[in-house]
């Protein structure tokens, strides 16, 4: 697994980080190549309490400390199902969600993040039964009790020394709130945030912010002239004290709204995995952006899909994908959950827990423009020739990627040894180890491919 401190230590960048390229030519940022599991999808709604998995709002970790994936994901326990209904049947009845509708938390486990688990809890009651694995439902009073606990982003959080806070969530109970867990199953009434002033009515998620010493706060906000949703971010030193939310990013036009956006910390920069509801077609998909601090986006092929739907009509994600708060990073490949649905987004639509996987740091590379001609991209100053380096890419049969040192007046100071294959934290060899010894400031980098796409470089 990769963790945090170990990511800053090493100096990762990722290609992505338009603040570090400086001059590419011939060449384009592309988004790296998703695959979803053949064993898709990896659940359902296979239990009478999963209702309506609608969005899901999944949150998956690998726990280290247990050897265990985690999920928790938020179905309506209290809706209309769409089990067992033809297209025809749904197209004659229009769907309208209950006025008692009621989200809860459930959660599941697995050894190996393909076949899950859903044990019973004993926690909660449904049907007249505890024997579920819902942890969390309705609230201290009849309106809490319908609306539950909505949109819940849940983390492990190793920095904080109280064992009774290890385990958090950020979600709406009535209002924008927080929650604090021991286990992560066993869960302490909900605190109200009501500085933070947000709608909160999507999949909230909360994390560690290590380059602003502080917890950072995804949620939503509205506005209403046009009526569009918004991403929405706040910040808080302790998880329970939150700042006032600021809009951080909203579509591009009235059409397509941001609906959600799970956020993670990973080479150096925030990514934002973006869904997208396209209000005419009804359907949803996530899209990919950055941020150097959380408050300022980037978004990478606005209107090109990151984690695109299924093609087939009805497939078990072809009205709408929901990415998962957040990736699993894996040494091989980074894990990719994510709530997929058969349907539209307001019509009937039965949902499922998914996975797409992609290389490692494949989160977007450089490729050449006209695959004819070389391509090369040239960074700002940032080596310094007293440290390894290493890349990763992708260089197809008869390409090659070639790594240069440019001094200040963009003369070659160094080459490598041509890399070639797939290639991921790749050591990086000298034609001549001793040219480095003339390096004694931070110095540009330039990838010289044909054939490839280079994703990122560790110092």
């Amino acid at each position: 697994m990769h963790d945090e401190s170990k990511q800053l230590a090493r100096g990762r960048y990722l290609l992505l980080d338009a603040r570090i390229v400086e001059d590419p030519q011939n060449a384009e940022l592309t988004l790296g190549a998703v695959r979803k599991q053949r064993g898709n999808p990896l659940f359902g709604e296979d239990r009478p309490w999963e209702t309506r998995f609608d969005n899901l709002y999944a949150n998956v970790i690998y726990d280290d400390e247990e050897q265990l994936y985690k999920c928790w994901y938020s179905p309506f326990i209290v809706d209309h199902s769409s089990k067992g209904m033809t297209s025809e049947q749904r197209r004659q009845v229009k769907y309208r969600a209950p006025h008692n509708r009621e989200m809860g938390i459930c959660y599941a486990t697995s050894k190996d993040g393909l076949t899950w688990i859903k044990p019973e809890l004993g926690l909660v009651e449904y049907g007249g039964s505890k024997a579920n694995n819902i942890l969390w439902r309705g609230g201290g009073n009849t309106r809490a009790l319908q609306a539950g606990p909505h949109g819940a982003g849940i983390v492990k959080d190793r920095r904080d020394p109280d064992p009774a806070r290890r385990y958090k969530a950020f979600l709406k109970s009535e209002i924008l709130s927080v929650a604090f867990s021991a286990d992560g199953i066993h869960w302490e009434s909900a605190i109200a945030c009501p500085e933070a002033n947000s709608a909160g009515d999507t999949h909230n998620n909360a994390f560690w912010a290590p380059t602003l010493g502080k917890y950072v706060g995804m949620t939503r906000q509205w506005r209403r002239n046009p009526y569009r949703r918004q991403v929405a971010r706040t910040s808080s030193v302790d998880f329970v004290d939150w700042e006032k939310t600021d809009v951080a990013l909203e579509g591009l036009d009235e059409n397509h709204q941001a609906y959600a956006m799970p956020v993670f910390f990973h080479g150096g920069i925030y990514v934002g995995l973006l869904s997208i509801h396209d209000q005419d077609a009804d359907r949803v998909w996530v899209e990919l952006t950055w941020s150097p601090d959380t408050e300022e986006w980037h978004r990478v092929l606005p209107g090109t899909p990151f984690i695109p739907n299924g093609g087939d009509q009805g497939s078990y994600d072809w009205g709408c994908v929901y990415a998962a708060a957040c990736p699993v990073f894996l040494e091989d490949e980074i894990r990719l959950y994510y709530g997929g649905s058969d349907g539209l987004h307001t019509s009937w639509r039965n949902g499922f827990f998914c996975l797409a996987t992609l290389r490692p740091d494949g989160f977007a590379g450089y490729k050449a423009r006209d695959v004819a001609e070389p391509a090369t991209v040239t960074t700002t100053p940032v080596f310094d020739g007293t440290a390894g380096l290493r890349v990763s890419a992708d260089i197809a049969d008869g390409g090659r990627l070639v790594v240069r040192v440019l001094g200040d007046n963009r003369q070659v100071m160094a080459e490598s040894q041509p890399l070639a294959g797939s290639v991921s934290d790749a050591d990086v060899r000298w034609l001549d180890d001793s040219a480095l010894d003339v390096v004694n400031s931070r110095t540009r980098l330039q990838f010289a491919f044909e054939k490839a796409t280079v994703y990122s470089f560790s110092v």
